[in-house]
């Protein structure tokens, strides 16, 4: 890695007047994206003997050269100029990534992906606004905090935590403790990502950290049974998996964050948990129920919340 380039690589994402607005529609659409990865992940363990280290893995590497292409188009040898001290926050967003790919698919194999999802969505928002509070100094003024407290109301009814039939048998309190390190990690990659977001385009950041993530899984994913011989439904599910919830999406959530706080981008993702819901109802049959459809209303009320502060404030 070099110096810091001469002219700022990030500028191609950059606009003069930030639209928050687009920020979060940009943090919704990859939200909705990301909403697949816990069906495809749990696809996956019916359609091959994997484990959730090998999809982490492979959820990563496979997207690192679709971002490659695209960063290289964008920034040409740019995308080779990182300043040491960024490249060390790259490096750490590209370890907390790589944790909550082994977290999350590990949790969904114990608890579904609904309440995967959920644990992790709902954990999330609660650290980033702390940290995004204390780092950039965000306001939690009365309509964003009943804006958070809506929403985590409407994931945790959502999904109907008790009596699901995707939980395994005495796996519950595993799958929420792995689901817990996920939100964690997601919460840094946002607050990392954010810290990057002014001096590196999207690209640039997800390349380099989509890639040291997967450096760091490979070893643990090597001695725990990594495999590279699944069957052709196999790869086409992690292609999928690495190309739009991964590489798409993530690119969507850096331009967003370029617009929108921390915070409330945060509650804008929570549209996760209710694209999972929906399809692990519609593919795997998990329940969603009457409280689920009320989860829903509560989740969708407190994104147009949210968007209503933002039309006030704008």
């Amino acid at each position: 890695m070099t110096g810091p380039p001469s002219s700022d690589p990030g500028a191609s994402d950059r606009v003069a007047h930030p639209d928050i607005r687009l920020g979060l529609a940009l943090v919704a659409g990859a939200a909705v994206m990301w909403g697949t990865a816990g069906v495809s992940g749990k696809a996956l363990y019916g359609l091959a003997e994997i484990n959730a280290l090998s999809i982490g893995l492979l959820r990563l590497a496979l997207s690192v050269p679709f971002l490659f292409a695209a960063a290289w188009l964008t920034l040409g040898g740019r995308v080779f100029r990182v300043a040491w001290r960024h490249f060390a926050l790259m490096a750490l967003f590209g370890v907390a990534m790589a944790f909550y790919q082994a977290c999350y698919f590990a949790a969904i194999r114990h608890v579904g992906v609904a309440i995967g999802t959920l644990v992790s969505l709902c954990v999330a928002p609660m650290v980033v606004a702390v940290l995004s509070a204390r780092i950039f100094g965000d306001a939690l003024n009365l309509r964003v905090g009943a804006a958070i407290a809506a929403a985590v109301v409407g994931v945790a009814v959502l999904v109907g935590l008790s009596g699901s039939p995707a939980i395994v048998p005495g796996h519950a309190v595993t799958g929420v403790v792995l689901a817990s390190g996920a939100a964690v990690s997601y919460a840094l990659v946002a607050i990392v990502g954010r810290v990057l977001a002014p001096h590196y385009s999207s690209l640039h950041t997800a390349t380099v950290g989509f890639a040291v993530g997967a450096l760091v899984l490979l070893p643990f994913a090597a001695t725990t049974g990594l495999a590279l011989d699944y069957p052709p439904a196999a790869w086409a599910m992690l292609g999928f998996i690495g190309l739009v919830p991964t590489a798409l999406a993530y690119v969507l959530f850096f331009r967003g964050m370029r617009h929108a706080p921390a915070m409330r981008a945060s509650i804008a993702t929570m549209l996760e948990p209710l694209m999972a819901a929906v399809l692990a109802w519609a593919i795997f049959g998990e329940s969603l129920g009457v409280l689920g459809l009320v989860g829903a209303a509560l989740l969708l009320g407190a994104v147009f919340v949210l968007y209503r502060e933002v039309e006030l404030h704008s």
